[in-house]
């Protein structure tokens, strides 16, 4: 194929490089940003999608977050690519503090608490859910019971509590991401309009001249 990669990356490696890429977070960053920057549209637009996008990091829809901030986007007016890049803000260093923040919220809000004990931790109401799943996706071909008490717990302390409590800092932290981009991109695309305008006076003049030039030697 055309565009295979020659050297196939070992599958550690590549789990690896989804926690830690290569170069490091801070060149991810500045790529997203570059990109952001470059991308079609007015500065508002962009920052719209922004918005949609950082905002979707507070939501528990892991695996479905472009989905979510591709809506957002349509909803809000906003530009797809920069809902999807921004997408980005979640990431294995930023979820941890995302998921605490929104939880501790959701319970604060829903006067509920996160329930610990006996595999009681986050990870284990995660793991009793997608054990739940794996068995009831199996109950349907034989004779056993389907059991959905895992994932109750996993919805009633995780899910639900996530999804009310990350809506306050999301919106909090996606307007501070609109405001502080808006004008970063209003002035890169000033300063790249200027120097397309400059470019093209530049060609003009020397076409100009060269046209002179060709009267005068005819």
């Amino acid at each position: 194929m055309v565009f295979k990669r020659r050297d196939r990356r070992p599958f550690l490696r590549l789990i690896g490089e989804f926690f830690y890429p290569r170069g490091g977070w801070g060149r991810a960053a500045r790529y997203v940003q570059h990109r952001l920057h470059r991308l079609p549209g007015s500065a508002e637009t962009i920052g719209r999608g922004i918005w949609a996008g950082v905002f979707t990091t507070f939501t528990p829809f892991y695996t479905m977050h472009f989905v979510v901030a591709a809506l957002l986007a349509r909803i809000l007016g906003g530009n797809f690519l920069a809902a999807l890049l921004a997408t980005f803000f979640g990431n294995p260093l930023t979820y941890l503090p995302i998921g605490v923040v929104s939880l501790k919220t959701g319970h604060f809000l829903l006067g509920t608490e996160f329930e610990e004990g006996d595999k009681g931790t986050l990870a284990g109401k995660f793991a009793n859910a997608g054990a739940d799943l794996w068995y009831n996706f199996w109950a349907m071909f034989t004779d056993d019971v389907a059991d959905w008490h895992g994932l109750r717990i996993f919805f009633d302390e995780v899910f639900y509590p996530y999804m009310i409590g990350g809506i306050i800092p999301g919106i909090i932290t996606a307007t501070v991401m609109y405001y502080l981009s808006v004008p970063v991109i209003r002035a890169y695309q000033k300063r790249r309009s200027a120097k397309f305008a400059k470019r093209i006076a530049k060609a003009r003049a020397l076409a100009e001249e060269q046209a002179a030039n060709i009267q005068q030697d005819g």
